[in-house]
């Protein structure tokens, strides 16, 4: 960590507008950043946070304002100039060359020479002190593609060490980090604000933002809400804030599942070589199904495997029928459905409009024999109402949309061929407060709806509070699967790091 005296990093924001075409996404937003303190900034997804927060890194440009550093005005020509003022930020999606090596993409455009040519020593060391920072013990030499989501997030933070931030702003960083990888970096915030490192923090889970924050900055709809000492608001103040409403049980009832129906899907001795070893387990109709894990405990892979994405073996029952899945279009045809948990990388065509995306697994329901556009609108004008999609126009790509409503497409397209099992890998990563307890609702109107429905959350309070049994995996293996009535986090944790009581292991 860098002890020296360093320059800090003051930012004030006056009148900042900003408009896409017709659309104003930021109304006269006005506030400042003291530096050297941790500031939470909180608002739902589409309130303008990300935006306002790309201006100061200098990727927008306001429409109108005045942004000032260290008192001075200034109006970025792109991000390096931020950077050269020790601006930097840390992207919600992931924002690396798949194909270049981690160190590479540390110094991507900022690379060290010694004389004519590239100092790929003093690059690889330098990495390696960056990793060593954020507890990623990786070589430098790795290409990005090979590591997983939650590494690939190390890396941004790495990234944005080595460039020496003063100014530092994370979106939504611990999104895909374990519990122990959460804590190294909450003692790296730690560090950096006594470094004097001024820190904006975006984030959905409050207990985060009530923990590492001095302050909070709420916005809502484009605007500034207000401004409040951490301590002096309760997480649930936070989020009737964020909402601009009164936020009433964020989970809905559970309903009773149906014990003497036949499993909608039946999983026995299921391996997929590396990831998952002998898994058994099964889901009824109108049961929500968790899983539970460390990261790199084999969850996903487990599920990709299921779906013919990854080499397995083991034998499967869909609706009673011995079935072996060669391909996740195969899987749709038996009424087995699956969400990423990467909703830009693998769960949406994002370049793509909404109706492509929505209806792109079921395009046979819309071809007559050639595809109607027309249908393909009426499925759209149905989903938009059925999800609570918000968006100014239907015509739209579902880049533009924000976190929440991509997540709310996506849901709507694993739905749309209309699956008896559905498996939502993260569903809520990344989206706010707001959005989540619609998601919540949603998931479990599908259930009442007689839909089994697997869960996998990295968020132990999602599945005690939406799931009827909690399947925990470890290295691999599923160690234990705990009904709704013994559900805690204690629980959750002990078995998926191994150190449950024997006498707390089910049979």
């Amino acid at each position: 960590m860098h002890t020296d005296s360093k320059p800090t990093v003051s930012v004030e924001f006056d009148g900042i507008r900003k408009s896409f075409g017709p659309v104003q996404v930021l109304h006269g937003v006005s506030f400042a950043l003291p530096p050297g303190r941790v500031v939470g900034l909180l608002g739902e997804n589409g309130a303008g946070k990300s935006t306002l927060m790309k201006i100061l890194a200098g990727y927008e440009a306001p429409t109108g304002g005045e942004l000032r550093i260290n008192g001075q005005a200034r109006q970025f020509q792109g991000s390096r100039e931020a950077e050269a003022l020790g601006i930097v930020l840390i992207h919600q999606e992931f924002n690396l060359a798949e194909d270049l090596s981690i160190a590479d993409n540390i110094f991507l455009g900022h690379e060290k020479r010694k004389g004519l040519f590239l100092d790929d020593r003093a690059m690889h060391a330098e990495a390696a002190a960056a990793l060593a920072q954020v507890g990623l013990q990786v070589d430098p030499a790795t290409k990005v593609r090979r590591l997983i989501v939650a590494e690939k997030q190390l890396v941004e933070i790495a990234k944005a060490l080595a460039r020496r931030a003063r100014l530092l702003i994370m979106d939504e960083p611990t999104a895909t980090l374990t519990p122990g990888e959460t804590e190294r970096l909450f003692r790296l915030i730690a560090q950096l604000r006594a470094d004097g490192v001024t820190i904006v923090y975006i984030s959905h889970k409050l207990d985060e933002v009530e923990r590492v924050t001095d302050e909070v900055v709420v916005m809502r709809d484009g605007r500034f809400v207000t401004r409040e000492a951490t301590e002096k608001l309760t997480r649930h103040q936070m989020a009737n804030l964020m909402v601009g409403r009164e936020i009433a049980d964020l989970y809905p009832p559970r309903d009773p599942v149906a014990t003497d129906r036949a499993p909608a899907l039946r999983v026995r001795g299921f391996s997929v070589p590396g990831w998952a070893q002998q898994v058994d387990f099964e889901v009824r109709p109108g049961e929500i199904l968790g899983f539970a894990g460390l990261v790199g405990a084999g969850r996903t892979e487990l599920f990709e495997g299921l779906l013919g994405l990854r080499p397995a073996s083991g034998d499967v029952q869909l609706q009673g029928q011995e079935v072996q899945l060669r391909s996740p279009r195969q899987a749709a045809d038996r009424g087995l459905t699956y969400l990423s948990e990467d909703r830009k990388g693998k769960g949406l065509h994002v370049a793509f409009g909404l109706r492509q995306n929505l209806t792109l697994m079921a395009l046979q329901r819309h071809a007559q024999p050639w595809l109607q556009p027309a249908s393909e609108r009426a499925a759209l004008d149905a989903a938009v109402k059925d999800f609570g999609i918000r968006t100014g126009s239907l015509e739209v790509r579902a880049a533009s949309l924000s976190g929440g409503n991509q997540q709310k497409l996506a849901l709507a397209k694993v739905l749309h061929p209309q699956p008896k099992v559905v498996v939502l890998d993260e569903p809520t990563r990344g989206v706010d407060v707001g959005a989540k307890r619609d998601i919540y609702f949603l998931i479990q109107r599908l259930a009442r709806e007689g839909l089994a429905v697997i869960v996998i959350s990295s968020e132990l309070m999602e599945l005690i509070g939406l799931a009827h049994r909690v399947a925990v995996m470890r290295a691999g293996r599923l160690v234990a699967t705990l009904p709704a009535e013994h559900l805690s986090e204690e629980q959750l944790i002990a078995h998926a790091t191994g150190t449950a009581a024997p006498d707390h292991v089910p049979a």
